[in-house]
């Protein structure tokens, strides 16, 4: 871990990234992004490989999974092995915004709570596009402002819990940036947060194992690294869940065909 460690780098060191929306809403993406057994995926920003593994594994699909951080592909790697679906999966250190492969490669292009951090976020969906098939797919969940403008107290919440240069749009705005991108047949379809729902996802999609295997890395990490108990601290005293936080704050699926 570097020597200035960010939320992400936090999130990779103990193997859990969030996905916002719970594995519901994974589900119904994949759903309309068309997946099946012979979709070749690429998973952008896939954090420790939660989704990217499962597609291998309920769908038999080869998937290729990319983030930033090397520790998030690492973490990904070891869970491809411990999954024993490293011969569908594979995973690369590789930006959003810049994207190391050929055009028209993927059936579909999949992100997850990702797109909302690039300053650039038309230029990464223009790379999501670039590097799907002709009548493939690109798929957004992302974070969305439900209602505009959000007070204070939603946006210091936000920046808390899903990362501090978070900067969800409008649902609009994100159907925006499919159609400049050159995409049709867009869908968008946006939910109110439920923090409940939140916090079973993270069971659903890491089972009870992955959640204790988690735990135990938490509390390592905070035996160890004085910067991680000043982030547990800086969560704790910023953890009230703003009363209106479900009027404003929340995500959407969006969705184009190329």
């Amino acid at each position: 871990m570097n020597n200035n460690p960010s939320f992400f780098d936090f999130a990779a060191e103990v193997g859990l990234t969030k996905h916002i929306g719970s594995l519901e809403a994974t589900e119904a993406l994949l759903e309309l992004c068309h997946i099946g057994k012979g979709s070749y995926v690429l998973d952008v920003g896939c954090g420790v490989g939660a989704t990217a593994c499962w597609l291998a594994r309920r769908y038999g699909c080869r998937v290729m999974g990319v983030d930033i951080l090397p520790r998030m592909v690492e973490r990904s790697q070891e869970r491809a092995r411990r999954e024993k679906v490293a011969d569908r999966v594979e995973f690369k250190v590789a930006d959003a915004q810049d994207l190391p492969f050929e055009d028209n490669l993927f059936d579909a292009v999949l992100t997850e709570s990702v797109t909302a951090f690039p300053a650039d976020k038309q230029k990464a969906v223009n790379e999501y596009t670039r590097v799907a098939k002709p009548g493939g797919y690109v798929g957004l969940n992302e974070t969305a402002w439900l209602k505009l403008p959000p007070p204070p107290e939603v946006t210091a919440w936000a920046a808390q819990e899903v990362g501090a240069t978070v900067k969800p749009l409008p649902p609009d705005e994100w159907a925006g940036l499919l159609q400049v991108a050159g995409l049709r047949e867009i869908v968008s379809k946006t939910y109110a947060i439920n923090l409940q729902d939140e916090g079973k996802g993270i069971v659903q999609r890491y089972g009870f194992g992955g959640v204790l295997r988690v735990m135990g890395r938490m509390l390592a990490l905070y035996a160890r690294s004085p910067a991680y108990r000043q982030f547990v601290q800086r969560v704790r005293q910023g953890g009230v869940v703003p009363a209106n936080l479900a009027e404003y704050f929340g995500y959407g699926l969006f969705v184009g065909k190329k």
